[in-house]
């Protein structure tokens, strides 16, 4: 009952903000839809309502693990989270506002949505359906001013992108999309809640899924076969010497040059020209045991080998072509390896005379330990390096 004309005024006038969602799984994206809806309200009271439907592909949360979830991730706005399981969608939501007395309404949504509710809510003001009854006096929709987080493509951090990565298995992207107060072992149970609801198994084991720069392109050419092949003729990078591709490694090339062999990485020798055949283009001829294997498999890289270690080999070749250059386990020796014999520098000879067999094989060994020590090294290094440019880029886009 209204008692006074100050009463009858206030009661016209009353407004309320508010706000409609999923929230499957709650983001960054929905704390800044809450916070601009809190600075838009002003004085106003606002309220959040989530939708209660649950399925395994957009809506793995239930509605009252979502409500509690929300609650804790966003504590600011606790109590205007609302747990009603009779308002199941937006016309029951508008409708429980006006049967609380409130006369004005303004909803707060993503940009790309302000005019599809507009227009939906305004067609069925003062029209008795299924959800009730409403009659405001003002209906607005405002912008958040940003997309919809709840939108169904996977641009920016939105619920979508957070199932896919749930979906992938991608939890360290995952736990960035969460609000930072969110520690580390509360997104791990939101993230297996999602998976749960997917109808994927929990994952118990955790593992920064690190996206590195894709190998060199020189290196994917070499593994398919398509840079060198016997009997090429090369130059070493830097100089004009001229060279003969005698062997093919996992990585690296034999070549000979004044009757001397010597070992060099694909990186260090530039083609110069290739071996023709009396047709013209050489068609390198394909090992008869490998030959069925993805991409080009030619029979210099097999020859003289058993049927086993040719599939040794083949699968070191596929394994080890996916290391970065600068990453020493790319540089292990393939199966079969072990016969490349190379001729002895004339250095090697002389130092061999003068001190003996052992002390040459001494100096080799400290000279390759002290090698793969500075491998080792700067290896660890560059991961440092790209752990550091990943951190960096996801605070970035966060």
């Amino acid at each position: 009952m209204i008692n006074s004309f100050k009463s009858f005024l206030i009661e016209e006038d009353k407004t309320i903000y508010f706000t409609f969602g999923r929230m499957n799984p709650p983001t960054t994206g929905h704390e800044k839809l809450m916070n601009e809806l809190s600075k838009k309200s002003g004085r106003n009271p606002y309220r959040v309502f989530l939708s209660q439907s649950t399925d395994n592909k957009k809506n793995p949360l239930d509605y009252n693990y979502k409500v509690k979830t929300v609650r804790k991730f966003f504590p600011k706005h606790a109590r205007s989270v609302m747990l009603d399981k009779k308002v199941k969608n937006v016309f029951d939501a508008v409708t429980k506002l006006y049967d609380e007395g409130y006369k004005n309404i303004n909803m707060v949504v993503g940009s790309d949505r302000t005019n599809e509710f507009k227009k939906l809510l305004e067609k069925y003001n003062g029209v008795k359906g299924r959800h009730g009854l409403y009659k405001f006096n003002k209906i607005n929709v405002i912008s958040a001013g940003d997309r919809d987080p709840d939108a169904d493509d996977v641009s920016g951090m939105s619920a979508s992108k957070m199932r896919k990565l749930a979906s992938d298995g991608d939890f360290t992207q995952f736990s960035q999309g969460l609000p930072r107060s969110v520690s580390n072992n509360e997104a791990k149970k939101v993230y297996n809640e999602v998976r749960k609801g997917m109808g994927l198994k929990e994952q118990k084991h955790f593992q920064n899924k690190l996206i590195f720069e894709p190998v060199s392109e020189k290196r994917e050419d070499y593994v398919k076969g398509h840079l060198f092949d016997i009997g090429d003729r090369v130059t070493f990078m830097g100089s004009d010497e001229l060279a003969s591709v005698t062997g093919l490694g996992s990585n690296y090339v034999i070549v000979e040059q004044n009757g001397r062999s010597y070992r060099k990485w694909i990186d260090d020798v530039e083609l110069v020209e290739k071996k023709k055949s009396k047709e013209g283009n050489q068609k390198v001829r394909q090992d008869p045991d490998v030959k069925k294997a993805p991409g080009t498999q030619p029979a210099p890289y097999y020859g003289g080998l058993s049927k086993s270690t040719k599939k040794k080999r083949l699968a070191h070749f596929k394994k080890y072509s996916k290391y970065d250059d600068d990453n020493p386990a790319a540089y292990k020796p393939a199966p079969g390896d072990a016969r490349a014999k190379t001729k002895p520098s004339k250095h090697t000879l002389k130092y061999r005379r003068m001190y003996g067999e052992d002390a040459v094989e001494i100096a080799k060994k400290k000279i390759e330990r002290e090698k793969m020590v500075d491998k080792i090294k700067h290896a660890r290094m560059l991961d440092r390096a790209k752990v550091r440019k990943i951190k960096n880029r996801s605070k970035a886009d966060a």
